[in-house]
């Protein structure tokens, strides 16, 4: 007997249902990015090991898929080696190319290779999948589509603005409301870090710092000292955990704090114009809040850092992200070009609006007509029919085999059809159809010749 097939893990099938609502989302998303000023790009599945090693943090690299090298693979590693059982030694010897992680480092690497064909600045929007080994749980897997725009060599700060009013335009045409955007800057945790006396432990501080709404405080402060970061320090950071009031009062509270700090003066005063300009401009249905231990634990951010927090009644993760990556291109050796970017996370978002019942009502209709089939005359009178009406924007189907009416009907029924015609004999005779609203259980003549007059009424 046959095994029954499953899927990996963090995988999934998409009924036409789903599939629907993915592109209602899609085309929302496009929609705006080109309304931005956004050109579409794409990149390969798949990029050189070299480019998405060492971009993402020790915790990002061990979430890379890696693809094994075709043929005999295990053919070219030396004796040693594959005695050590070092995954670490091994793995560049058995694979050289990875799935990609994100959308970001292949674009940086695409800017660097196409620097001579671009127009800077160069906004760009990217939507396909990325794969990430990570642990399956709602909201997460391991296979998932993402929704990138970004801007490249202009380091303005009203590029920050532009992508807040971005992200607000497409929840606000999305429905959702009460999206929280979550705001801050790398170099204000640079300046945390230096003030504090652990500017040695950056990196391990804000990977700490990033996990603070999933493991708490004391959670935190564990991992911190278990990094090395010492009890003093973690004391000088408490006030960052409760740090609360509006924008105002915290931009004060931060310029306070980082009084000693250069690097981290200069990120307070970015997070003050961005916060400043966008309650001069408003926005329609998105807030914006400053979030002093929002570190998104990527490394390659230096400026101004966002996360987007699904409305408080729906239980799930960020639904976007992004920030400021000045240094990102310089790795593959173009200095000086700066860059910043955010990203939808369409399957959150699709979870969102499935939970909060914010998709349109008929969206799952994928046909308005369904001609009845009552034999071979009348299947050609009806093809006929259905092709006049395709022309006319009109989605329509026919049923190609003579099956009961019964079984045609209840076809008809799951498809959620509006609209069933009826050709039979006698209407093939006096060249008309019939057409049955199959919600009021009432029918409707209309002339072969005429059909636009049953489309006026739809």
């Amino acid at each position: 007997m046959a095994q029954k097939p499953t899927l990996p893990k963090g995988t999934r099938d998409f009924t036409p249902s789903e599939v629907v609502k993915r592109n209602y989302i899609f085309d929302i998303v496009k929609k705006h990015f080109t309304a931005f000023g956004f050109q579409p790009i794409e990149t390969p599945s798949f990029e050189n090991s070299e480019t998405l090693m060492g971009k993402y943090g020790d915790e990002g690299d061990r979430l890379i898929f890696k693809i094994l090298n075709s043929g005999d693979y295990l053919s070219k590693v030396d004796d040693p080696t594959y005695a050590d059982r070092d995954s670490n030694k091994l793995t560049p010897k058995i694979s050289e190319k990875a799935l990609r992680y994100d959308l970001t480092v292949p674009f940086a690497r695409y800017v660097v290779m196409h620097q001579n064909e671009l127009d800077f600045p160069f906004k760009r929007y990217q939507i396909q999948p990325v794969w990430r080994a990570d642990r399956p749980q709602k909201g997460r897997f391991r296979e998932f589509f993402q929704c990138d725009a970004d801007v490249v060599g202009a380091n303005s700060l009203l590029q920050e603005v532009e992508l807040v009013q971005l992200y607000d335009a497409v929840f606000t045409d999305l429905g959702l409301t009460g999206v929280s955007i979550k705001l801050n800057n790398r170099k204000v945790l640079a300046g945390i870090a230096e003030v504090i006396g652990a500017k040695e432990h950056l990196i391990d501080f804000t990977v700490a710092l990033d996990k603070l709404d999933k493991i708490g405080e004391e959670g935190v402060k564990k991992e911190m000292l278990e990094k090395g970061i010492s009890e003093e320090a973690i004391v000088k950071a408490a006030p960052l955990f409760t740090m609360s009031g509006s924008n105002a009062d915290q931009l004060l509270a931060l310029k306070e704090l980082l009084k000693d700090s250069v690097e981290g003066s200069k990120g307070a005063e970015e997070l003050s114009f961005i916060v400043e300009t966008l309650e001069d401009l408003g926005l329609q249905s998105a807030s914006l809040k400053l979030d002093v231990t929002l570190a998104r634990g990527l490394n390659y951010y230096t400026g101004a850092i966002f996360e987007v927090a699904a409305p408080e009644k729906v239980k799930l993760g960020s639904i976007g992200g992004g920030g400021r990556y000045d240094d990102l291109t310089g790795i593959f050796g173009l200095k000086d070009v700066s860059g910043v970017g955010i990203s939808f996370g369409l399957d959150r978002i699709y979870l969102v609006l499935e939970e909060l019942n914010l998709f349109p009502k008929a969206i799952d209709q994928s046909l308005d007509v369904l001609c009845v089939n009552f034999g071979d005359k009348e299947a050609l009178a009806a093809l006929k029919l259905v092709g006049k009406l395709r022309k006319m924007g009109v989605k329509a189907d026919f049923y190609p085999s003579t099956a009961k009416m019964q079984k045609q009907m209840k076809y008809a029924n799951n498809r959620n059809v509006p609209y069933v015609v009826l050709i039979g004999e006698q209407e093939l005779a006096d060249n008309i159809f019939v057409v049955k609203d199959m919600a009021k259980g009432e029918q409707q003549t209309y002339s072969l010749d005429a059909p636009e007059n049953f489309v006026k009424e739809l």
